[in-house]
């Protein structure tokens, strides 16, 4: 028996659900939306950062249809930040950091925008007032101001007023559009934001990523073209790393697959390069990411010839491992995606999981010690959280819609 299958495993999965949210509470700062939290889970003062606000809301509103006391003030707090602290009431939009003064960072970006139609759609599927009109809102922005039906893709960047437009087009924010706008179209039934995923993962995924040897290019002109050397003097960068990133071609395998099953419940015959590409990304990143300097852990990026760059090792990854070998799972019923998940939960288990302190450590060295050469602190609870929950969770709906509709595995 598989552990994808066994009810005691479930119910270990529900065990850590419960352990990570709870750690996650006092990241919610009166007034300031969600915090980073230190590595004994203390709200870290600072700036608010929308991306981090809109996360949190999300995981909370999971928890609220999960049935757990306490995340529905969480998830309201979440969104009247969203209504307040950040909201840009002169030009539309979200700030993306505010201080205690006033805005930091006034661009519009499309990353954390992403994240304000994920948050909106979650706490919708959850019942909790003001999402759906947060969500309407979200939605507005990013077809006015951020989707490039052209291109099929989302551009990347405004200034505060959406007059200038930046040069730079990233796949990381259009990755996480693909997340939120499959989210949206599972919460509004409304087919044009799935429509509009399945073309960016078209694009993504079986063009740019099966063009380089599923080595996702991450950095784009504003014509569209890979620029491979992008940031090479600051390979380490938190949001744009020089080379390929190992754990975003785990979650571009697991999108492509939520997209799939997605058209598939609406009777479409969905191509067959969404399943074979998903697989090939999966095995890709296992090739050249795991284990490959002579420690079991995934490196954080590599370069185009496929030699790590960056060797650190980040709790995400795993995460996104985990959540990628479950889906391909469910697809494709091929154990050797079951012996992957039990391969990495148990690297978790071993290294991840801070049993004293609460939740994961973010990074760790090549020797899988705590590591914070890029990120210190704990992170916020979404990637390990969505690692609890997709293997309990059918491919379509997405999570917080799944969830409303009592489809979580309760043996």
């Amino acid at each position: 028996m598989t552990w994808l299958a066994t009810p005691a495993h479930a119910r270990w999965l529900e065990q850590e659900t419960d352990r990570l949210l709870a750690f996650g509470g006092p990241s919610a700062v009166p007034g300031r939306g969600f915090a980073r939290l230190d590595e004994q889970g203390a709200p870290v003062d600072g700036p608010a950062e929308l991306w981090i606000t809109c996360r949190m809301t999300h995981v909370y509103s999971l928890g609220v249809l999960l049935g757990r006391p306490g995340s529905g003030a969480l998830v309201d707090h979440g969104i009247a930040a969203l209504d307040g602290l950040f909201r840009d009431r002169e030009h539309g939009g979200w700030f993306a950091e505010v201080g205690h003064d006033g805005p930091l960072d006034a661009d519009k970006a499309a990353y954390p925008h992403a994240f304000v139609v994920l948050a909106a759609s979650s706490a919708t599927a959850a019942g909790r007032p003001g999402a759906r009109a947060l969500l309407d809102e979200a939605l507005a922005v990013s077809e006015q101001h951020f989707w490039d039906d052209e291109a099929g893709m989302a551009v990347e960047s405004w200034d505060r007023t959406f007059t200038e437009l930046d040069a730079y087009r990233g796949v990381n924010a259009n990755m996480h559009t693909v997340e939120a706008y499959l989210a949206a179209a599972d919460v509004t039934g409304h087919r044009v934001w799935l429509n509009r995923a399945v073309r960016v993962v078209e694009r993504v995924v079986h063009g740019y990523a099966r063009e380089n040897h599923w080595r996702i290019p991450e950095h784009f002109d504003s014509a569209w073209q890979p620029d491979l050397e992008y940031n090479a003097d600051a390979p380490a960068h938190p949001f744009r790393p020089y080379g390929a990133t190992i754990g975003h071609w785990l979650e571009w395998a697991r999108l492509t697959l939520h997209a799939r099953a997605a058209l598939t419940a609406r009777g479409d015959v969905a191509p067959d390069w969404m399943l074979d590409d998903a697989v090939a990304l999966f095995d890709a990143s296992v090739a050249e990411g795991w284990d490959v300097d002579g420690a079991p852990g995934f490196v954080y990026t590599v370069d185009w010839a496929g030699a790590p760059v960056v060797r650190e090792r980040m709790h995400w990854v795993v995460a996104e491992g985990i959540a990628a070998a479950a889906a391909l799972h469910a697809a494709t019923g091929d154990e050797r995606f079951d012996t992957w998940y039990r391969t990495w939960w148990d690297y978790a288990a071993l290294f991840l999981l801070d049993r004293d302190g609460g939740s994961w450590w973010h990074e760790l060295g090549t020797d899988n010690r705590v590591s914070r050469t890029v990120w210190e602190g704990k992170a916020d609870l979404y990637h390990a959280v969505q690692a609890t929950l997709i293997p309990r969770l059918p491919l379509t709906p997405v999570l917080a819609p799944a969830l409303a509709a009592g489809a979580l595995d309760l043996a």
